[in-house]
């Protein structure tokens, strides 16, 4: 009897069980990322550029002698004529001369020489021809010429790479270091 019974209860269990809804799959939770952090970039100032180009070291290194790199990180707008490491070299001697502590105030008037108050952009210089521009310097202007195309300050002195915008201004890569 007791098998009777178990077989009974074991018929019974199976039919309520073949009788129950169906257990739906649960969905495997998909792995959650968190979000990438957004990354905003820094706007780089005139001397930023300047120190990361690598065309310019000598520039660099006259800034910091002179104590101009913070008036260049400031707001400004400026645009600065660049000469590179090239157009220094040029100089000789003259410019190991110039970064000497003796010579800060000579070596200042010539790096800011080298200075436009605003943002003067390519375009507006090409405007500038035959006119003279004020720069940094108190009482000193540059003479700007365009000849087939391409700009000259001083007459001599090329402005080989234009446009290259900062977050307070612009730089002209020019190929000679100009002297007031």
């Amino acid at each position: 009897m007791k098998i009777k019974s178990f077989s009974l209860l074991l018929g019974f269990a199976l039919l309520v069980a073949a009788c129950a809804p169906a257990a739906e799959p649960t969905a495997t939770p998909e792995p959650t990322q968190a979000p990438a952090p957004v990354v905003e970039e820094t706007p780089q100032t005139i001397v930023d550029i300047a120190v990361a180009d690598g065309r310019f070291t000598t520039l660099v290194a006259a800034l910091q002698a002179a104590e101009l790199v913070e008036t260049l990180q400031g707001d400004g707008p400026f645009t600065v004529f660049a000469p590179t490491d090239e157009a220094f070299a040029a100089l000789g001697d003259t410019v190991a001369t110039l970064l000497l502590p003796e010579n800060k105030q000579q070596l200042t008037d010539i790096l800011l020489y080298h200075v436009v108050a605003g943002k003067v952009m390519a375009a507006d210089v090409v405007g500038l021809d035959g006119q003279m521009v004020d720069t940094a310097l108190s009482g000193a202007q540059l003479a700007i010429k365009v000849d087939m195309g391409s700009v000259y300050l001083n007459d001599t002195v090329q402005v080989i790479i234009t446009d290259i915008e900062a977050s307070n201004g612009v730089i002209h890569v020019i190929d000679a270091v100009l002297l007031p």
